[in-house]
């Protein structure tokens, strides 16, 4: 029986995850446009923060579907919790950015077979990601903000870098609570995001060079 939900709730995921996807990445439009040009006419801002409610309901909708196939719920939702935070904290605005994980299930298909090349392309996707999404997040929440030093979108690129990458150069910082939230998630994504990448490229060029040296041992031992 568990195999049979298993089975329903892998063929509702390959179903749903290319429409996800797209939403995902409208909503990053949705988000983006307001943050960017704070003169937005109102109806358009009106029109967008809907769609983006509307997404966050298609993600609802999803997890639901998916919980109701499930035979142990509280165990599939306890795997999923990051699913379950990107229904459950809407509100706040930097955290609506979450419903993009559902980007890695398609990065998970087009990854490389090996594991290294699967962690090589999680690593660079979260890198790009934290970057641009953790830029947004923060002018959203600073650039209105009494004494805020990130103001425009650049000063937020450079702030989101410095952060990813740990450098903290401190000429940038966040003085809202949001802003300093989103700050720590950068830094803690930071902190396994170098470690990453250093160890998955260096894992790259290992097998790489082992698929080089391999034909000219084949050659030997015949």
């Amino acid at each position: 029986m568990r195999e049979t939900d298993d089975a329903a709730v892998t063929a509702w995921e390959r179903r749903a995850e290319v429409p996800l996807m797209l939403l995902a990445l409208a909503f990053v439009v949705a988000y983006a446009w307001p943050v960017l040009d704070p003169r937005l006419d109102p109806d358009l801002r009106t029109v967008l923060n809907a769609f983006s409610w509307a997404v966050w309901v298609a993600f609802a909708v999803d997890l639901a579907v998916r919980l109701f196939l499930a035979q142990e719920r509280r165990s599939y939702a306890a795997r999923h919790w990051y699913d379950v935070a990107l229904v459950v904290l809407p509100i706040l605005r930097p955290l609506r950015l979450l419903r993009l994980l559902a980007l890695l299930r398609i990065l998970d298909r087009s990854a490389a077979s090996n594991f290294a090349g699967r962690v090589l392309v999680y690593a660079a996707s979260v890198a790009v990601m934290a970057v641009g999404l953790g830029a947004l997040a923060v002018l959203d929440a600073e650039q209105e903000a009494a004494g805020a030093n990130i103001t425009s979108f650049g000063d937020a690129v450079w702030w989101a870098c410095t952060t990813v990458t740990t450098v903290g150069y401190g000429d940038r910082f966040p003085v809202t609570f949001e802003g300093r939230a989103v700050a720590v998630v950068l830094m803690v994504v930071g902190i396994g995001l170098v470690g990453s990448v250093t160890a998955s490229v260096a894992s790259w060029m290992l097998a790489r060079i082992e698929e080089e040296r391999r034909p000219g041992r084949d050659r030997e031992s015949s």
